[in-house]
């Protein structure tokens, strides 16, 4: 009877646990996916790395989005149940709280799992090579976007326009260039010759021009002057491309576990640096943790919800959700200035998650009222008090 219960739970959990995945990771791309789709549109990007990208967005996205999945799915099976009078059947039948959390101990283990290995690995792998990608992107632009004889625009603000261009040596002739990147200034350059060099390891793109002149125009056009030079270097870095998906410096979330505790013997405790590296290493096995004290938490909010409809479990899981992601953000906001240490700052979320999870179990196995803010239920109990 307890395997034929526990399949019967678990079936009620993972089909949930699927579709709110889904669901999460659709509107979280869709709202990454207007500064990619900025590359298909406007910066004449192939429909392939387009693709490339969404494939190195989604553990990022996926890890996000599994304690949220977690907590909504056990919440929704137990209310599902809780509606039915199915749980009130089972404990006439002696089958407690206690009895029902083996399928949602199995749902937690293997999120709390699915999580560790996704932030461990993939997220990760998937931001280093959604910024090599990024790099790729530049390149192509670089040999693809200049023309002979044609004014353009490979990178933002940066306007071009060559006598001649070798692709193959990457080699210009007679170059005259508009350089608007920053706003305070205008830099026109005009060089006899140009060669482009790309240094992947520090995803930099290095303009090298020889015999020319800059012209340095103020913004107000009321101040100019010329330099000339023997050799000039305009870098192009990632944020030329797509300044809003990437950045120069490899950050702490595109690496590994190993490569974390090797960047902390770089900094001095307490810097700034130090604490950003190791609130990242912790976080890999805090927000897993996470997951599994979420899934546990769903039974007991599920069985008091009872008959409310299956949208205040929705709403009440998602609630909880961000208000833990609220909490770590504000621990980690506390935790990069150093006033709580990281390894105290980040485990705080959890320790309130197990908290509640124990309070909840507790309360509820002991057949104890907690009183929930769904919707509606302050109304109730104040009527119930009136009459």
């Amino acid at each position: 009877m307890k395997l034929t219960l526990n399949k019967y739970i678990f079936h009620e959990i993972w089909p949930t646990f699927l579709a709110t995945l889904f669901i999460c990771i659709f509107l979280i791309l869709a709202t990454r996916m207007l500064s990619v789709m900025e590359l298909l549109v406007n910066q004449g990007v192939r429909l392939h790395y387009v693709v490339r990208m969404i494939v190195y967005l989604l553990p990022d996205i996926v890890a996000f989005a599994l304690p949220a999945a977690s907590l909504v799915s056990v919440v929704v099976a137990f209310l599902r149940l809780s509606a039915d009078n199915e749980i009130i059947a089972l404990k006439s039948c002696g089958v407690s709280l206690y009895q029902l959390l083996p399928p949602v101990l199995l749902v937690s283990i293997m999120g709390l799992f699915l999580s560790a290995a996704i932030g461990m690995i993939a997220v990760p792998w998937g931001n280093r090579s959604f910024k090599d990608l990024i790099f790729q992107i530049a390149q192509s632009k670089a040999d693809l976007g200049i023309r002979e004889r044609v004014f353009c625009e490979p990178f933002d603000d940066v306007v071009f326009y060559v006598n001649s261009f070798s692709s193959r040596e990457r080699v210009m002739k007679d170059i005259f260039v508009v350089d608007r990147r920053d706003k305070s200034v205008r830099n026109t350059i005009v060089a006899e010759r140009g060669q482009i060099f790309s240094y992947p390891e520090k995803r930099l793109i290095t303009l090298h021009f020889f015999n020319g002149t800059i012209f340095v125009v103020g913004k107000d056009l009321k101040s100019a002057r010329s330099i000339g030079f023997q050799t000039y270097n305009m870098t192009i870095g990632l944020k030329d491309i797509m300044a809003a998906l990437a950045t120069r410096r490899k950050k702490p979330k595109e690496m590994t576990v190993r490569e974390l505790l090797g960047q902390l013997q770089e900094y001095e405790r307490g810097q700034k640096k130090y604490n950003n590296v190791m609130i990242d290493l912790l976080e890999k096995f805090s927000i897993p943790i996470a997951v599994f004290f979420m899934g546990m938490i769903g039974a007991p909010l599920g069985a008091q919800l009872r008959a409310r409809g299956r949208s205040a479990g929705i709403g009440l899981g998602l609630a909880v959700f961000m208000i833990y992601y609220m909490c770590l953000a504000g621990m980690r906001s506390v935790c990069e200035t150093g006033t709580i240490p990281p390894e105290i700052g980040v485990w705080i979320p959890d320790v309130f998650l197990l908290i509640a999870m124990v309070y909840l179990l507790r309360r509820v196995a002991n057949e104890r009222p907690v009183h929930l803010p769904v919707p509606g239920a302050w109304r109730r109990r104040k009527a119930r008090k009136t009459r």
